[in-house]
């Protein structure tokens, strides 16, 4: 029997214990720390189509969909929260919606399914009246990601799955060709692995480098705020077509958009920042007052309602803005499955798909070449000082 490792409980290695489980590996999770406390804590629970454009990503965030309802199915809809919401994507101006409207014809060339809508206000009626246009996307799902964590690593563990919190992948073993057999604990305990899969989020960095296998994944900081508990007033997920943009940026400053949900628990969540300063938890009180601006001029109902509580977290971010998932030929017996920077809960289960693939031997020669961009050669060339500053 196959034995795979995970280095990470959040949602990604979560997903992929209970996907492997599915087929027979046999699976040992690692994390130094509870399942799901971290960056998957941190995050809205987004299982978004609308912000990404035609390629690998695209792709993959169109499986991790059809995947994440049919996890749901398995756990539990209601169980994990799994709701096919709907986004709104609004524009601000007109030259902002002929942007928006080229965008999302692009996306529907790679089968999004994309409207066009002219009265934002039938869909939101308590958007700003003055937003000249959106753009729908039925497909936008949202998950509760701590609850989701925990219920398929919890599915990976009644299939005979072993869950080690406290226990630190301090480094590889390797065997005399180079290839790596496991793991070794600070304590100098060894877990003897067939495969190793890094999911360790924002930390997947530091952990490639433990392995022998590095790749430039480094932390985004961004704040959420969230609201006191509400009637059901915003039905969708809504946010302003200039998220894309700094999704993609590779700015280092500060950079907001505005992004607006509601949760089962009638708590509004406000987001979206990203700024590269390191793992700095600090609270920045100016990052809140351009977040709560932002917001209150797609809602104007925000201004008249409390702040309950402000959270921030860290984003595990590549240079080139996608996710590094697949085996790393410089060291044998290692797959990386990290990178995700905002979409890691969206993409987790579709990446889980890929990651069984590659350890179970599940991809044709076509299927394979299909993820390429996501492979860790592309980084290859890039010494250490090169990947601390992508």
């Amino acid at each position: 029997m196959t034995r795979a490792v995970i280095v990470g409980a959040g949602i990604v290695g979560a997903a992929c214990a209970e996907a492997l489980t599915r087929h027979g590996v046999d699976v040992v999770v690692v994390d130094r720390n509870p399942v799901g406390s971290g960056t998957t804590s941190r995050g809205e629970g987004n299982i978004l189509v609308s912000d990404k454009g035609p390629g690998a990503e695209l792709a993959l965030a169109q499986l991790s969909r059809r995947a994440w309802l049919e996890v749901g199915d398995l756990l539990g809809r209601e169980r994990i929260e799994l709701e096919e919401k709907g986004g709104v994507v609004v524009a601000r101006t007109g030259a902002g919606l002929d942007s928006l409207h080229a965008f999302a014809e692009g996306q529907r060339a790679a089968g999004v399914t994309a409207l066009d809508v002219a009265d934002p206000l039938a869909l939101e009626p308590h958007l700003a009246p003055d937003i000249p246009g959106a753009v729908h996307y039925p497909e936008d799902m949202q998950v509760q990601p701590v609850l989701a964590a925990a219920e398929l690593l919890a599915a990976a563990v009644d299939r005979g799955a072993t869950f080690r919190g406290g226990l630190d992948a301090h480094a590889a073993v390797t065997d005399s060709d180079g290839s790596v057999s496991g793991i070794r604990a600070a304590s100098g305990e060894v877990l003897e692995a067939d495969v190793v899969i890094n999911a360790a989020g924002t930390w997947g960095g530091e952990v490639s480098e433990r392995l022998g296998a590095p790749v430039p994944v480094l932390p985004r900081r961004g704040f959420i705020l969230v609201t006191e508990p509400l009637p059901p007033l915003v039905r969708h997920k809504v946010y302003s077509a200039d998220y894309v943009d700094n999704v993609g940026s590779s700015d280092a400053g500060l950079e907001t958009s505005c992004v607006v949900e509601g949760t089962r628990r009638g708590t509004i969540l406000i987001g979206a920042s990203r700024e590269r300063v390191g793992f700095d938890t600090s609270l920045s009180v100016t990052v809140v007052e351009t977040l709560a601006r932002q917001a209150v001029t797609i809602f104007p109902f925000l201004a008249r309602v409390n702040l309950l509580r402000v959270y921030r977290g860290f984003r595990p971010y590549c240079p080139d803005h996608l996710p590094v998932i697949g085996p790393d030929p410089r060291a044998p017996g290692v797959i990386h499955a990290c990178g995700h920077e905002g979409a890691g809960i969206g993409l987790a289960a579709g990446t889980a798909r890929l990651v069984s693939d590659y350890v179970t031997g599940g991809l044709t020669a076509t299927t394979a070449g299909e993820w390429a961009a996501l492979l860790p050669d592309r980084f290859a060339g890039l010494n250490k000082e090169a990947r601390q500053q992508a």
